[in-house]
């Protein structure tokens, strides 16, 4: 190579090898962005279907992630539902949970040799975590929480309807037809019937978070505002 009129030895500015090297790089950038693609894609996978907040929510979305990479989803919704009606319905299971005079370390431990081979890993770590953190007390609306996303997931809608007197079938077939165009296309129901006499007659409907208020007590409170 000449340089102003003097002969160098060298054959070129870049190795000879050069385009073996930018091939490779070329190459890695490749598996990279591909690794990271899959990586994202199975993270959102696993992402809970519902953006919920909160400190119950935190620990409902973190379990939710875990069961759902353990290929677990359901059977640990089973299990915190377990738990919760336990909580409910044993003064002495729920004095365990709330007592505060209990260490932490030592409420971790007993919670492990309670749950270990009874449960899952995903629920047996949530419930030690929980001790450890002291908010065993926080089960349910953790549990609540988890069976929200669970839900979602499923494309359930949940409606519950509230009259003063118990409903017959042919009554709630009714109601619940003339539900129909309020629920998205293609979502599951799940219908409940509360009886409420305080309504005094009519209904009250809720879906999702809408709430339908039809009964006489809200009519007699509405005409009694207007009188006012």
């Amino acid at each position: 190579v000449v340089h102003g009129g003097t002969t160098c030895g060298c054959t070129g500015l870049f190795p000879s090898n050069t385009p073996n090297m930018l091939s490779r790089a070329s190459l890695l950038r490749t598996a990279t962005s591909s690794v990271v693609r899959r990586a994202m894609a199975t993270e959102a996978a696993h992402r809970p279907p519902l953006d919920i907040y909160g400190l119950n929510a935190r620990y409902a979305n973190a379990t939710y992630v875990a069961a759902s990479k353990a290929g677990s989803l359901e059977k640990v919704e089973a299990e915190l539902l377990a738990i919760k009606k336990s909580a409910e319905t044993s003064a002495e299971f729920a004095s365990f949970l709330e007592n505060p005079l209990i260490g932490r370390d030592t409420k971790a431990k007993q919670v492990e040799e309670l749950l270990k081979g009874q449960t899952t890993t995903v629920t047996l770590n949530l419930m030690t975590v929980l001790a450890g953190n002291a908010r065993l007390s926080s089960i349910a609306g953790i549990a609540d929480s988890y069976v929200q996303q669970m839900k979602a997931k499923r494309g359930e809608v949940e409606a519950t309807i509230i009259s003063a007197d118990p409903l017959n079938k042919t009554q709630t077939a009714a109601v619940s037809e003339a539900m129909k165009g309020q629920f998205p296309a293609g979502a599951k129901v799940v219908l409940k019937t509360e009886v409420d006499p305080s309504i005094m007659g009519g209904l009250q409907i809720q879906i999702g978070d809408k709430f339908l208020d039809l009964s006489v007590g809200s009519r007699i409170e509405e005409v009694g505002r207007t009188v006012v």
